[in-house]
């Protein structure tokens, strides 16, 4: 830390707590500090004392990349082609065990050191065979201390390879090589070097490694643990990312094992599908390719000394990309089998590939105009589902938690193969790719316009002054009131009607936006079909929260949207269009619950000769409820006049009636739209407004006789 300075005043006796300069420069320096007092931490030592530099942390997370750096090894087999099963156990003593059918670590003597293969990748940091050689193409990363760290960071380890003639390991404690006296990591140890352990025989064509270790708890926290659900996710990912890799995970550490199997022999194309959480407008595209391009590499020579060296690379690069009808983006991207959450250059090549491209093709396709702006990234990315992988030898990772990829090239490779393959699906010729591509493009210009419109809508439609508010339709007959809690907006369908609402409402806190008849069907309609509507679009604007992926709840002006529409089934429908609306583009507000319908009556009784205190009008809501209500009164001997009023439309009313019955909220009824299943709420409205017309009406016939009469709302 450097000094504080400590601002005062000195008496004429008073000395600062400081030395002076004088003093300072007195010769008490401390001589003792030498080279002794230099603390050099030799192969595994530095690893114990900062394990959090080469784990990330010494909680549940870092105990977790522990068990993956030992996985991915058996992976990195799998795709050298040498694996084709690994298998994880997690026992009951807080150990886990790792088994695969590769090709095992040598055991053979390593030259420069004289021990065993095996022995030299388990307690060298920097070594194993992934720093050239060609013993592996591609791999999950070039730090070389995965299984060096882990050995480490445990109590012990033991290793145990399979390779004919027979099977032959050893054991660690803390990193040490030697032999325990018993099982578990509290046996007796003696340091050894060597094999120390022989096995059964082992035929030939058959090879493998199975490593058992038991993490440090001096070390780690108390609660961290292995996690199964976090095995069981990135198993299943991996098995993607591999096809034909048969991964294994079994549990047991609790009253009842537990195990589960991953297999998937489609590869990417299958996990896309899998993570796609919509309809499909394309299906799978495939975008592979391969380029090389030169690194330059420190590199040992005769000497022993580092120079630098021109290496050449080959980057192999797959994607597989869908886009669907929702508005959420999912992309997964790997390098060989290493998820990187975090992106990277590959990454970023691929988002540039797409909407470099995408603006390109639309252009010529004349999806977009010469004077349309250009789509963004965040246009071409809504709806699609992508998995990015490339594989490299030797890939540069930002930090040994290799969840950022770093290598340079890969950002241009990924850009050029993207962009060519990308570039023939959008202007393919076959029957089937052109409409995809034609269907494509433009759900990513309407995208785009929805983006412009909200934007524009943020900016002139929130109610923070009397000129926003001015920019609002003309239509609107807006509240007072600024809190959006506690306002309401009224939509009413008819002329009519509004000029009774208008009476009838409170103006402090309740604002009418009046529609004509019935909106357009949006289940059914484009995006930009939908803005090109005025009532539709008037809606979004008034509402003032935008709509699709750019909503936002707090940017709502009013507390509550209910719809007001007459009690008969054109009524009714005009509900169930609104209700599509809603809920297709502006979501979240029908979710958090703050979408209603109003209940207007449908009859009104005129009582002759009311009693004191006694209501002079009777409304009720159905045909049902009048004669249940008509006969009360009879067996009450109360007199109506006749006929009864049927309300055929809520301008019939006068401003107090519609206020009583409708608008006022101590005697209103009004209904929540809510939604328990959005996924299985979404499947009924395109069920019922969709485009397609056999499932509606087999829906309809079949439920003819299953209509309940009370639950219709009309």
């Amino acid at each position: 830390m450097g000094a504080r300075r400590v601002a005062g005043r000195f008496g004429p006796d008073a000395r600062p707590d400081f030395p002076s300069l004088a003093e300072r420069r007195s010769p008490t320096i401390d001589n003792t500090y030498n080279a002794a007092h230099l603390l050099v931490l030799e192969g595994l030592e530095a690893v114990r004392k900062r394990p959090g530099m080469y784990i990330g942390s010494t909680d549940t997370r870092g105990l977790m990349h522990c068990l993956w750096e030992i996985i991915d090894n058996g992976v990195d087999e799998a795709l050298a082609g040498a694996a084709h099963r690994v298998e994880v156990t997690l026992h009951a003593d807080g150990s886990a065990e790792i088994h695969d059918d590769g090709r095992g670590i040598p055991t053979d003597k390593e030259p420069k050191t004289g021990l065993p293969g095996v022995e030299v990748v388990a307690t060298k940091l920097h070594a194993g065979g992934k720093f050239g050689g060609g013993s592996y193409v591609a791999t999950g990363g070039l730090h070389g201390v995965g299984l060096s760290v882990v050995n480490a960071l445990s109590a012990r380890m033991d290793i145990d390879v399979q390779r004919s003639p027979a099977e032959q390991g050893l054991s660690f404690r803390h990193g040490t090589p030697g032999v325990f006296t018993g099982d578990g990591p509290d046996a007796a140890f003696e340091p050894r070097s060597g094999l120390t352990r022989k096995g059964g025989r082992v035929a030939k064509g058959r090879s493998g490694t199975r490593i058992r270790f038991w993490p440090d708890r001096r070390i780690f926290t108390k609660d961290a643990d292995f996690v199964y659900d976090d095995l069981i996710g990135r198993a299943r990912q991996t098995s993607f990312i591999v096809p034909g890799l048969e991964i294994v995970i079994r549990d047991l550490r609790g009253e009842t094992p537990r195990e589960e199997k991953f297999r998937h022999d489609g590869g990417i194309a299958e996990f896309a599908d899998f993570l796609a959480p919509d309809e499909a407008v394309t299906e799978i595209v495939r975008l592979q390719g391969s380029d090389t391009f030169t690194e330059t590499v420190p590199l040992l020579d005769d000497k022993g000394h580092m120079t630098p060296q021109d290496v050449e690379r080959t980057l192999d690069v797959d994607v597989a990309v869908r886009w669907g009808t929702g508005y959420e983006t999912v992309l997964r991207s790997f390098v060989n089998v290493i998820a990187t959450p975090k992106g990277g250059t590959h990454v970023s090549g691929f988002e540039n590939a797409i909407t470099k491209t995408f603006n390109e093709s639309m252009k010529a396709a004349k999806v977009l105009k010469v004077n349309d702006d250009d789509v963004i990234k965040d246009d071409v990315l809504e709806g699609i589902t992508a998995v990015v992988t490339v594989r490299l030898a030797e890939p540069q990772f930002e930090g040994q938690t290799k969840e950022i990829l770093g290598t340079p090239a890969a950002r241009t490779v990924v850009r050029r193969v993207v962009s060519a393959e990308l570039k023939k699906f959008l202007t393919s010729t076959k029957r089937v790719e052109k409409a995809q591509a034609r269907l494509v493009m433009e759900k990513v210009a309407a995208a785009a316009k929805t983006r412009l419109a909200a934007r524009q809508h943020k900016e002139t439609q929130r109610r923070k002054n009397a000129l926003e508010s001015s920019a609002l339709p003309s239509k609107l007959n807006d509240c007072r009131a600024a809190d959006n809690e506690r306002t309401e907006l009224f939509i009413v369908e008819g002329d009519s009607a509004m000029g009774t609402a208008k009476a009838a409402r409170n103006s402090e806190f309740q604002a009418l936006l009046p529609i004509r008849g019935k909106i357009l069907n949006v289940q059914k309609a484009s995006v930009g079909d939908m803005l090109k509507n005025t009532e539709c679009a008037s809606i979004i604007q008034v509402v003032g929260a935008g709509s699709g992926r750019t909503f936002d709840l707090e940017a709502r002006r009013y507390g509550r949207i209910i719809f007001m529409a007459d009690a008969d089934s054109d009524g009714a429908h005009i509900r169930c269009l609104l209700a599509t609306l809603f809920f297709k583009y502006m979501p979240d507000l029908v979710r958090d619950g703050r979408v209603y319908t109003a209940v207007p009556p449908l009859h009104r009784i005129e009582i002759s000769n009311p009693k004191k205190g006694q209501d002079k009008y009777v409304y009720t809501y159905s045909d049902d409820e009048l004669q249940r209500k008509l006969a009360d009164l009879k067996k009450k001997n109360v007199r109506w006049k006749e006929p009864v009023q049927r309300y055929k439309g809520l301008g019939e009313m006068d401003a107090d009636q519609l206020a009583e019955t409708t608008m006022d909220p101590r005697h209103r009824t009004l209904r929540r739209l809510t939604v328990d299943d959005a996924e299985s709420a979404a499947g009924v409205f395109e069920l019922l407004m969709g485009s397609d017309v056999a499932p509606r009406k087999e829906f309809i016939v079949q439920g003819a006789y299953e209509v309940d009469l009370e639950a219709l709302d009309a």
